[in-house]
C-alpha cells in the first residue's frame, strides 16, 4: 500500500475538485458557500470560479433588465416626442393655411355668390364668383408701384351698399367723376352722347318715368328721401353730375334693378374690386331664380345642391370669365 503525505493529499484534493467545478456534470458540485469557507482559510488562494451557467444568469438577468427597461422608456420618450411632433406640425401647418387663405380673402381674391337678377343676363343668380381685389388699388403708394388701373367705364364692379355698408352690391359703372348722366326713354346718355350697351336688358316697356327717364325732380323715387334732395343739388341741364370720387352704377337688367337711379352713387371707397371668372353656376332649388332666406331654406337648399349637383350645375357657365 503506497501513502501519501498530507501536503500531496491535499493537493489531490484540491486538483480533483477543481477538475470536478470545470466540468460540470455532477450534481454533487460544491456550492460557492463552500469556497467562500476555503478561501477564508487562505487555502485556495485563486479568484472564486463560476460555472458558464451562473455567469449567464447572472449578468443576463441585470443586463437584460436594465437595457429592456431603459430600452422601453426610450421607445416611450421618442414615440411621445414623434407624437407632439406630429401634432405640432399639423398645427402649424393649419395656422400657416389660415393666414394664407385669410390674406388672400383680404387682400386678393374673394368668392361671391349672385342672389338678385339685377344682371341678367351677364350674371345670373345662382352664379359664383371670384373678385379680383387687386385690379384698382388702394390709393396709397403702392399704386405707382403695382399693376393697378382706374376704374373705367363698362366695368362690373362688387361694392358695400351704400344704404347698407354690410350687403355687398354688383353693377355695372356707367358715370365716372364729372360725367353727365341722363336716360331718355331708357337709352343712357353720358355727356350727351348715346351710350353703347349690348349687355343691357329690356323686359318691360318704357311706362315709368323716374326709371326711364332720369333723372326727374318732380318725381319722389327710391328708398332714401336724402338721395331725391341730393338729385336737386346735383342736375344740371337735366343731366346728373357724377361727383368727384364717386360712380353712377347701374344693372345690366334694367327694368329689373335697384341701382343709383334710386340710391345714389357709389363712393371710391366703397369698392371692393372686380369679377373674374364664374367658377361654378347652379340653378335655384325650385327653380324659380329666387335665392333662399331662411336658415331652414338654406339648409333645405344646401340639401338639395348636395343630392342634384350634377343635375343643377349649369355647365355652360362654369369658369366662364366676367365681362
Amino acid at each position: 500500500m503506497k501513502y501519501m503525505n498530507p501536503a500531496d493529499e491535499h493537493l489531490a484534493s484540491e486538483r480533483i475538485s477543481t477538475e470536478h467545478l470545470s466540468g460540470g456534470v455532477s450534481s454533487d458540485e460544491p456550492r460557492s458557500g463552500e469556497h467562500s469557507s476555503g478561501e477564508a482559510g487562505g487555502d485556495n488562494p485563486s479568484p472564486p470560479v463560476r460555472s458558464p451557467g451562473d455567469r449567464y444568469l447572472d449578468v443576463g438577468d441585470h443586463s437584460s433588465g436594465d437595457h429592456s427597461s431603459g430600452n422601453h422608456s426610450s421607445g416611450n420618450r421618442r414615440t411621445a416626442l414623434g407624437v407632439g411632433t406630429d401634432v405640432s406640425s399639423s398645427i402649424q401647418s393649419l395656422l400657416g393655411t389660415v393666414v394664407i387663405a385669410v390674406f388672400v380673402i383680404t387682400f386678393i381674391v374673394q368668392a361671391f355668390q349672385i342672389p338678385s337678377p339685377s344682371m341678367e343676363n351677364t350674371l345670373l343668380v345662382g352664379d359664383y364668383l371670384l373678385v379680383n381685389k387687386l385690379c384698382y388699388g388702394g390709393g396709397s403708394v403702392g399704386n405707382y408701384f403695382m399693376p393697378y388701373r382706374r376704374v373705367q367705364r363698362g366695368d362690373i364692379v362688387v361694392f358695400h351698399y351704400p344704404v347698407d355698408p354690410a350687403q355687398h352690391f354688383v353693377k355695372r359703372v356707367i358715370g365716372l367723376p364729372g360725367d353727365r348722366v341722363r336716360l331718355v326713354n331708357k337709352q343712357v346718355l353720358v355727356n350727351g352722347v348715346p351710350l353703347k350697351e349690348p349687355y343691357a336688358r329690356f323686359i318691360r316697356p318704357a311706362d315709368d318715368v323716374f326709371r326711364d327717364n332720369f333723372p326727374r325732380l318732380d318725381v319722389m323715387s327710391g328708398p332714401t328721401p336724402e338721395w331725391w334732395l341730393q338729385l336737386r343739388k346735383l342736375v344740371e341741364d337735366g343731366q346728373l353730375i357724377v361727383p368727384e370720387g364717386h360712380y353712377f352704377v347701374m344693372g345690366d337688367n334694367r327694368d329689373n334693378s335697384s341701382d343709383s337711379r334710386y340710391w345714389g352713387f357709389v363712393p371710391r371707397a366703397n369698392i371692393i374690386g372686380r369679377p373674374l371668372v364664374i367658377y361654378w353656376s347652379v340653378q335655384g332649388a325650385e327653380g324659380d331664380g329666387t335665392a333662399p332666406s331662411s336658415v331652414s331654406d338654406k339648409l333645405h337648399h344646401f340639401a338639395y345642391v348636395v343630392t342634384h349637383v350634377f343635375q343643377i350645375t349649369r355647365w355652360n357657365r362654369t369658369l366662364r370669365l366676367v365681362n
